[in-house]
């Protein structure tokens, strides 16, 4: 069954879906988008690191997010002007990628591939380490959920019940690189934020608990890459910005229902 790519891309973008989903909802929760932005624009940095050191892409991309995911912890709540300093690592990491690739010598890469995708070309052991990644990020989730949870929503309770919200914060951190690592193949460094905020935000108005906003981003993220993969075929589109533009028109779609049913009320 594996032999065929449309089952690989399908069964990769179900292993991203499954990961983004879950951890986007503390993404929603904590407002840290500039923070997926940042780890996953250095994820082309690391793809030129790979190529300079003459490393597997995975390794590069995995070592560079994580330098970035604690360099971000570590500047955070250090009275820096976080949105500014966020915005300069995002796109410094970038740009400074982008031109090392350009400035090695012999490179021949496309990287079209890197910054929106390139899910059909994903192969077995590509599948191996999507699916082992999300199985990661859903474990320490599970173990973690009430203590990520509860530093989340009020950090003074957290203290009080003894947990520690910086060391949540880094765990969160240190998760996001690895959704980054393991999903530039899905959908891009340019767009993983999109897929880890957009199917969270879309579930928010109609979920009552935490935990059922979970299950809804998940199932969302879901959809959309299916639906996506249906409709890149479709139209001879890019895998990755379809997958995104079905999530942003189920985000389209939640907003309105939402306003209808505040209107009904």
């Amino acid at each position: 069954m594996l032999d065929d790519f449309l089952i690989r891309a399908a069964l990769a973008g179900l292993g991203t879906a499954l990961a983004a989903g879950l951890l986007g909802c503390f993404v929603v929760w904590r407002r840290m988008a500039y923070f997926g932005d940042a780890t996953a624009h250095a994820a082309i940095l690391g793809v030129a690191v790979s190529l300079g050191f003459q490393v597997s892409v995975l390794t590069g991309v995995a070592l560079v997010a994580l330098g970035m995911a604690l360099a971000i912890h570590w500047l955070t709540g250090r009275n820096h002007a976080m949105d500014a300093t966020l915005g300069v690592l995002a796109h410094g990491a970038l740009a400074l990628g982008l031109v090392a690739v350009a400035l090695i010598p012999g490179a021949r890469i496309n990287l079209d591939a890197y910054l929106f995708g390139d899910v059909l070309t994903v192969t077995r052991a590509d599948l191996a380490v999507i699916w082992g990644g999300a199985t990661v990020v859903c474990a320490v989730l599970w173990l973690h959920w009430s203590a990520l949870l509860t530093a989340t929503l009020n950090p003074d309770l957290a203290y009080a019940a003894g947990i520690d919200p910086r060391r949540e914060q880094l765990i969160l951190t240190l998760l996001l690189a690895a959704v980054v690592a393991v999903s530039i193949k899905v959908v891009g460094a340019l767009l993983i934020t999109a897929l880890l905020i957009i199917p969270a935000a879309a579930a928010r108005p109609f979920a009552r608990t935490p935990e059922g906003m979970a299950a809804m981003a998940t199932g969302i993220g879901a959809f959309a890459a299916l639906a996506g993969l249906r409709l890149s075929l479709w139209l001879d589109t890019p895998v990755g910005p379809s997958i995104v533009c079905v999530a942003a028109g189920v985000f389209a779609l939640a907003t309105i229902g939402g306003q209808l049913r505040t209107i009904g009320r």
